[in-house]
């Protein structure tokens, strides 16, 4: 069941709307594994974004300034170092059990999609606090994940204090 429908009721209507496959499968190509569906999907719908001015979300597109396929390069060589290792659960990279980093906040935390372990199980939203080394596994979908945010659920990020009058976005310059 995808959140989406609920995510653009709270979060209000895309302006984006990508439909050109071609950065997403650049990206997975060079990473080895398809993204999740509902991420692609929010991502495609919005683009690169701050929602709450909080949260940052990218788009693969390179011609976007704010591009996820520059970001992710750089994020998996910055979590590889073993200074930072330490600080998630697994090892960051595409392999089965490893995190994906793509997305990350104002407040310092840092947003990784787990890679299943197998054909049949589901993507989970590992979140990292920045500024220690606490990382909370999320057992949800990004999708879901991203709604519990939007709703003010505590997912690691809180929206509450940050979006009194509820959810809202703007596009990265």
């Amino acid at each position: 069941m995808t959140a989406f429908p609920e995510i653009t009721a709270l979060l209000g209507e895309p302006r984006f709307n990508w439909s050109d496959p071609a950065p997403w499968t650049e990206l997975e190509q060079e990473l080895g594994v398809e993204l999740p569906a509902d991420f692609r999907e929010i991502t495609d719908a919005y683009g690169s974004i701050e929602i709450n001015e909080q949260l940052y979300l990218q788009h693969p597109a390179g011609h976007l300034l704010h591009s996820l396929g520059r970001d992710v390069r750089d994020d998996l060589v910055f979590w590889r170092e073993a200074d930072m290792a330490e600080f998630l659960p697994g090892p960051v990279g595409s392999a089965p059990g490893e995190l994906i980093p793509v997305a990350s906040a104002t407040t310092g935390e840092a947003v990784f999609l787990r890679v299943p372990d197998g054909p049949s199980a589901p993507w989970r939203v590992v979140v990292q606090e920045f500024d220690s080394p606490a990382w909370t596994l999320y057992e949800m979908t990004f999708g879901e994940w991203l709604l519990a945010y939007l709703k003010g659920r505590d997912v690691t990020l809180c929206s509450r204090n940050r979006a009194p009058d509820g959810p809202f976005y703007a596009f990265l310059p």
